[in-house]
């Protein structure tokens, strides 16, 4: 039997990825590696998306920014049509766009329910909606949505986005069952607390001092706050033929934290 060299397996050249939230944090570093692996990325998010596309592209990397809110339908079509139309194919997608608000259901508007709610998870729908026929038409894909720890178990003061992060999960799932018949792959990565901007704005959300916060965050097996390039590795594995035959799985990037 022939082993299949890993840096084949890994070789993302000829492929189109769309990264949301692709700007910052694990969105950025993920449209970065994808890059550095051969992929040409569109990156989508609703603010410095070209100041992250030339960042990228000055390293060598194809890159280009779309500017759109994953929230609203025609924006996302319009983007998804943008990309065909530049790239002519999309083969991967990336639903990485998120927001938090740490309340509870009490303490929650009705405003920021929504907005937690669909932008991680009504934004993963629609871009799936508009992407997955082009991934189909080009023979199949992979698309991988950002969960979380919270979205497997609960947490404190954050009732919007566990429930949000639950519904990504099952609806990992759902489309895995949906669209394998055309060779597309549908997973999950759980990040657990990642150090990102995001993660020192619930500290400021929940009126703590932002160090003090992120060493409790920390408190885990590996005893180390994740990093976006951990998230990132991840989503290239479940992005690249290193998965081919993984689909509908959760896969946790906690450092242990959940077990």
């Amino acid at each position: 039997m022939t082993m299949t060299n890993i840096d084949e397996l890994l070789n993302l050249r000829g492929k189109v990825a769309v990264v949301t939230g692709g700007a910052a944090g694990i969105g950025l570093a993920t449209a970065r590696t994808l890059a550095k692996y051969g992929a040409k990325v569109a990156i989508i998010d609703i603010h410095k998306e070209q100041e992250a596309a030339a960042d990228i592209a000055a390293a060598g990397g194809e890159v280009s920014g779309f500017r759109c809110d994953v929230t609203n339908a025609a924006q996302c079509e319009a983007a998804v049509h943008a990309i065909k139309q530049q790239y002519g194919r999309i083969d991967i997608l990336f639903n990485n766009a998120g927001v938090i608000r740490r309340k509870s259901v009490v303490e929650l508007e009705e405003r920021e329910w929504d907005l937690v709610v669909d932008v991680s998870l009504k934004g993963a729908y629609l871009l799936s909606k508009y992407a997955i026929p082009i991934m189909a038409e080009g023979g199949g894909g992979s698309i991988v949505n950002t969960g979380s720890g919270w979205g497997l178990k609960g947490g404190d003061q954050a009732a919007a986005y566990c429930a949000a992060k639950a519904g990504i999960v099952n609806l990992t799932k759902a489309m895995a069952i949906d669209h394998g018949r055309p060779g597309i792959r549908v997973n999950c990565v759980c990040p657990g607390d990642t150090d990102t901007e995001l993660l020192r704005d619930e500290a400021r959300q929940l009126q703590l001092e932002e160090q003090a916060f992120l060493h409790s965050s920390a408190d885990r097996p590996l005893a180390r706050l994740g990093t976006p390039q951990d998230i990132a590795n991840a989503v290239l594995f479940l992005a690249s033929d290193m998965s081919l035959w993984v689909s509908g799985s959760v896969l946790v990037v906690d450092g242990g934290g959940l077990a």
